[in-house]
């Protein structure tokens, strides 16, 4: 658990006695990159030097098309589109105090070591981010902790079929079962969702599930050996699929049960006015070296909505399914 700044939680020869801290930039965000899983599914868009704290996006809705008599005008369709707005409210930082003495003395392995730990905590806070806007899909509140489910809203379905409710409070997901997918590839396809864009997110008990089922062990679920993008293990009817321990908990950051998220790049945004930075500062007091990257963000749902056919209708389903 992180704590806040103080000379006791600094880097000792004690503490780091084979290393030599020595942090790069360039490694920090190739480490950051690396670890991504959803971010690199969802909206990206780049906010990189402009000023203020909220990001507007238009949000259009699907026109149809009219029939075209002879000599009559053409049918306009009325604009009644609407808009995201994206707050820009999601700062978190990496810091550690190199002691000069840690720096003469110990190793050089240090450095991966920081620069790894580094961009792996800060793509873990973005992922995580993401991750959690599942909850706020299918009529749900957005903000809410957990996939309980009300007369108003169905989170989540059971993992075993696809058409069970889930209940939180009452722990009944189950086993990731074929059928379960296809029910959930359905809902995406009765929303009107685009087939490209697609993904589907799951735990690490839901790999070992599929990977314990013949037809997933498939050259066509495991894929022709091309090169994969990070946390991909395989494509399942035309989705590609991705393991991540930061697949979310059932009934919030205390759930023990897990999701897995069936999605389209349209269900979310990550909106980045900071990339990755990193600094470093000498602090004459502790003699030693203040290393520190941060970066600063937003993300937010788009297509939530419950009803079917909708024009904003859900991009994203929630299978439970035990840890």
């Amino acid at each position: 658990m992180a704590t806040a700044f103080s000379p006791a939680n600094n880097t000792t020869v004690t503490t780091a006695a084979n290393f030599i801290p020595e942090i790069w930039s360039d490694e920090i965000i190739a480490s950051y990159k690396k670890n991504l899983v959803l971010a690199n599914l969802v909206m990206r868009m780049n906010f990189k030097g402009k000023k203020g704290d909220t990001v507007h996006i238009p949000a259009p809705v699907r026109g149809s098309a009219s029939a075209k008599g002879a000599t009559n005008a053409v049918t306009l369709i009325v604009n009644t589109e609407s808009e995201v707005q994206v707050s820009i409210n999601k700062h978190y930082e990496y810091s550690r105090l190199i002691e000069d003495i840690v720096e003469a003395q110990a190793l050089t392995s240090l450095r991966s070591f920081y620069t790894g730990d580094a961009g792996y905590a800060l793509a873990k806070q973005v992922d995580t981010d993401l991750v959690q806007l599942g909850r706020s899909f299918n009529g749900a509140t957005v903000g809410t902790d957990d996939y309980a489910t009300s007369a108003s809203s169905t989170k989540a379905y059971i993992g075993g079929d696809g058409t069970t409710v889930y209940n939180s409070s009452t722990s009944n997901a189950s086993a990731l079962t074929d059928a379960a997918i296809r029910r959930t590839i359905q809902r995406l396809d009765d929303n009107d969702v685009p087939m490209d864009g697609r993904f589907f997110i799951i735990p690490p008990s839901s790999r070992n599930t599929l990977m314990g089922l013949a037809r997933y062990t498939e050259q066509a679920f495991v894929g022709n050996g091309d090169a994969i993008r990070n946390g991909e293990i395989g494509n399942l009817y035309g989705i590609p699929v991705f393991v991540t321990s930061n697949a979310d908990t059932g009934a919030g950051n205390s759930g023990a049960d897990r999701i897995c998220l069936m999605g389209h790049k349209e269900a979310m945004v990550l909106v980045e006015q900071q990339a990755v930075r990193s600094q470093t500062q000498y602090k004459q007091e502790y003699l030693g070296t203040l290393f520190t990257s941060d970066t600063l963000y937003g993300v937010a749902a788009l297509r939530t909505l419950a009803s079917t056919g909708a024009a904003k209708s859900s991009s994203a389903f929630a299978l439970a399914v035990p840890a």
